[in-house]
């Protein structure tokens, strides 16, 4: 691999919890594949906020407060219907 190329990497996202109800029928247990072009059918409010997570991840990023490096877990915005997803690098 050449300097100039950037390995991308597999996100699957699981939906981990759902409280409330979730108006884009996301229900726990669901498996998305998500990637900076594809927003896999999840909902765009939810797709919008994780975005940069998800580039983060795509491109081998880490984030200093995840105990693994290849997972991360993050909330909807809905503050009345939250939904819990975990995103997974698949290396």
């Amino acid at each position: 691999m050449s300097e100039n190329e950037r390995k991308m990497y597999k996100i699957v996202g699981t939906i981990k919890d759902v409280k409330g109800r979730c108006n884009a029928k996301h229900k726990k247990g669901d498996v998305i594949e998500l990637s900076g072009h594809d927003s896999g059918g999840l909902c765009g409010f939810f797709y919008h906020d994780i975005f940069p997570s998800i580039i983060t991840l795509q491109f081998g990023g880490t984030f200093p407060w995840s105990q693994d490096p290849d997972i991360v877990e993050l909330e909807c915005p809905d503050r009345y219907n939250v939904v819990k997803i975990e995103l997974k690098r698949i290396r």
